[in-house]
């Protein structure tokens, strides 16, 4: 809006410059760029974020399976190097020394996070595994891709916008020079004659 208004104010005013023009055309430009490249960047790159999380949830699903681990002692300390991002902090309760079978058919034990309050040996509790009954973090779900794939979209669009706007600034700042050293140079052509302006020197 500014950008509009400008260029109506610099169109008939007999001080606009060139350079004023050129910036208030640039500030228009970059603001139609905005509100179009800018969402449009953004539904690209959110489509892409979705197929590719949505493939990445099929994937996980198909190769991870959820079985049920039997508590066979307590464990004192929390398990190191269990995946964070993947695991609810009601995960990382306690942790147990369990038992599970895998979908191979294979027997597994070892500690294992789970979110009972109070373990106790014989309860039962479930846990996601690959094929061979190695621990796997939980299997991304099709609403957490969605919201992942928003935020990138959202992302891609800032960063188109800001792209832009620090275009519009790097040559605006340039114009600014140019003004400046158009300025300077008149200053000196006019400089030697200040102060003796109908002296007679």
């Amino acid at each position: 809006m500014r950008a509009i208004k400008g260029l109506w104010r610099w169109r008939h005013n007999p001080l606009c410059r060139a350079t004023d023009l050129v910036e208030a055309w640039v500030a228009l430009g970059t603001l139609l760029l905005i509100l179009s490249l800018a969402p449009l960047a953004g539904v690209l790159v959110g489509d892409v974020a979705r197929d590719a999380l949505e493939r990445s949830v099929r994937d996980q699903h198909e190769s991870r399976h959820r079985v049920t681990a039997t508590v066979l002692r307590a464990l004192e300390r929390p398990v190191r190097g269990f995946d964070p991002e993947s695991a609810s902090s009601a995960d990382q309760r306690s942790r147990v020394h369990a038992r599970w079978t895998a979908p191979d058919g294979s027997e597994h034990e070892g500690p294992v996070p789970t979110g009972l309050d109070d373990p106790r040996i014989g309860d039962r509790f479930a846990i996601w595994t690959d094929a061979q009954g190695r621990l796997v973090a939980r299997p991304l779900d099709s609403a957490t891709a969605t919201t992942h794939a928003v935020l990138a979209g959202f992302g891609a669009a800032l960063v188109a916008a800001a792209l832009l706007e620090t275009g519009r600034r790097i040559i605006v700042r340039r114009l600014v020079r140019r003004r400046y050293a158009r300025l300077e140079q008149e200053w000196d052509r006019a400089g030697p004659d200040w102060g003796r302006t109908g002296t007679g020197i």
